[in-house]
């Protein structure tokens, strides 16, 4: 058996995801960078070890994907019936978001963790964004975790991304 140790930095960003997930949270993005070997992955399946019963996540490996392709791949990884809807934003968003509706009303949260994610393109990236609106009144309907590497931070950093930079709750760089 292996053991896990984590640094201060790594509890804190696991702990705020699960904060997140636990207590419905203010959803958002969270931000976690390190370089190559710092852990990322390993925490990452330690939070899908430690996820509640009530939580769903969409788990996103590859994301050399076009904003749609995400959403796609979104939809797919939390059993969205797309079958009809493929290639086109507004129906990928419109199911997404009454999957993420229903989903609250029976007590569910769910949860994107984006890895690698400073391969995403700019387009994707702004789809992050504008997940970030699918709310209610008083919460939003996802929790976003963005794994990356360094350039994660330099690409979150740029000005035609300060909309989303805007929307991160937390920032964790793990050494």
């Amino acid at each position: 058996a292996g053991c896990v140790c984590r640094s201060g930095r790594h509890g804190a960003a696991l702990g705020h995801v699960r904060f997140g997930v636990d207590r419905g949270g203010g959803g958002g993005v969270v931000q976690r960078s390190g370089e190559v070997g710092a852990g990322k992955t390993t925490l990452s399946r330690l939070l899908l070890g430690q996820l509640p019963a009530h939580a769903r996540i969409a788990l996103v490996l590859n994301p050399r994907q076009n904003a749609i392709e995400l959403l796609e791949t979104i939809c797919e990884e939390l059993h969205v019936d797309i079958h009809d809807k493929r290639g086109s934003s507004k129906a990928l968003v419109d199911a997404l978001n009454a999957y993420l509706l229903d989903a609250y009303a029976n007590g569910l949260r769910v949860v994107l963790l984006i890895d690698e994610a400073q391969n995403l393109p700019a387009d994707a990236l702004e789809q992050v964004r504008l997940l970030t609106n699918l709310e209610t009144d008083t919460q939003k309907l996802l929790q976003i975790l963005l794994l990356g590497q360094p350039e994660l931070r330099e690409m979150v950093a740029r000005p035609e991304l300060r909309q989303l930079a805007q929307r991160i709750t937390a920032r964790y760089h793990l050494t």
